[in-house]
């Protein structure tokens, strides 16, 4: 099954470029109230499911033994930017812990946020393991391992504890196996399951509507989005997508990005979920197209993001990146859909 164009890269009166994918909004039932392309073939959720990771932190009482808040929890569901503050609070995570930097397995890069990253070059230091993306869910892996009395030095490994539970979590919110035979590696060194793209909106329409889940799991949740909600800054950075829509809507929606182009997330008020993955991996897809839906099914949301136009170096417009018809169809069906069910 061939995918759909969902978005398109103008240049004067054409379309130079364009980007197949699909997506997926569903219920926590799984009945799909839109799909557009293959939503069964399965793809690696990379860095979207970072609050399903973080809720073994919260279930263990990890998180409370080391007094962990808001900002410590956006922080451990976040891909950041490596900004000062990023940095600064992955290491304080560790330093209540007692464990230094280096305890981290996730691995250095340069920040992803370019103030970030020219800031680190002027300083004359080398890119380190608090800068990586990932640093926060790192720190909080070490302190759910440290709690109960695991080993650190291997809690990468898929036969770990830290990440056995994180399998059990999603093998139980997406009723999958989730063998061998899906698992794959993400760039921070910890395992990540493929599955079908309604699958993961469907845990993300079980996450925002908590349901199909014991008490204990419900607070744990609220515990997560309330801080995502409450450090949007901590989750991405300043201009991501994930951080603009959550900052000026906290409480109605939740998005997360993950590398490869992928985007989840969920509208609470309307208890659904939703997951796209564009076909080439490119995040001005992603953005594109995850910020099409957001706008789209909440009105509240219009304008967050200006519209992406294209600029020579000289600063005239040349073109822009836009919506494709198909999609726009699609998107036209599910206003409707949800306005009617606001």
């Amino acid at each position: 099954m061939s995918n759909p164009v969902l978005i398109e890269v103008t240049r004067g009166p054409l379309v130079e470029s364009h980007h197949t994918g699909a997506i997926a909004v569903v219920t926590p039932a799984g009945a799909a109230v839109l799909t557009l392309g293959d939503v069964r073939r399965p793809i690696f959720p990379r860095s979207s499911i970072k609050a399903f990771q973080c809720l073994p932190l919260i279930e263990s009482g990890a998180a409370d033994r080391f007094e962990f808040g808001d900002a410590e929890i956006a922080l451990a569901c976040a891909s950041h930017t490596g900004s000062e503050r990023h940095a600064t609070l992955a290491c304080q995570m560790l330093e209540g812990m007692g464990l230094a930097e280096d305890a981290l397995r996730c691995g250095a890069h340069m920040p992803l946020g370019s103030s970030a990253m020219k800031a680190l070059i002027r300083s004359g230091r080398e890119p380190g393991p608090r800068h990586n993306n990932c640093s926060g869910k790192h720190a909080g892996m070490l302190a759910t391992a440290l709690h109960l009395g695991e080993g650190l030095d291997d809690y990468c490994e898929p036969s770990h504890p830290v990440q056995q539970r994180v399998h059990q979590v999603l093998s139980e919110l997406t009723g999958l196996p989730l063998g061998r035979d899906v698992m794959g590696f993400d760039g921070c060194s910890v395992p990540n399951w493929a599955m079908p793209l309604e699958s993961i909106a469907r845990l993300f329409a079980r996450l925002v509507a908590r349901t199909g889940m014991p008490a204990t799991r419900r607070n744990a949740v609220d515990r997560i989005l309330k801080a995502c909600w409450a450090e949007p800054e901590l989750v991405a950075g300043p201009g991501r997508a994930d951080t603009v829509v959550m900052r000026r809507l906290p409480g109605r929606v939740f998005i997360k990005t993950g590398a490869e182009g992928v985007y989840a997330g969920g509208f609470p008020e309307l208890g659904l979920g939703f997951a796209l993955k564009i076909d080439d991996g490119t995040t001005r897809a992603s953005a594109g197209a995850v910020m099409a839906l957001v706008e789209r099914v909440l009105p509240a949301a219009r304008g967050l993001m200006a519209r992406k136009v294209l600029k020579s170096w000289r600063g005239i417009e040349v073109g822009e990146i836009r919506t494709a018809p198909a999609f726009e169809k699609a998107l036209d069906r599910l206003e409707t859909l949800t306005q009617a069910s606001a």
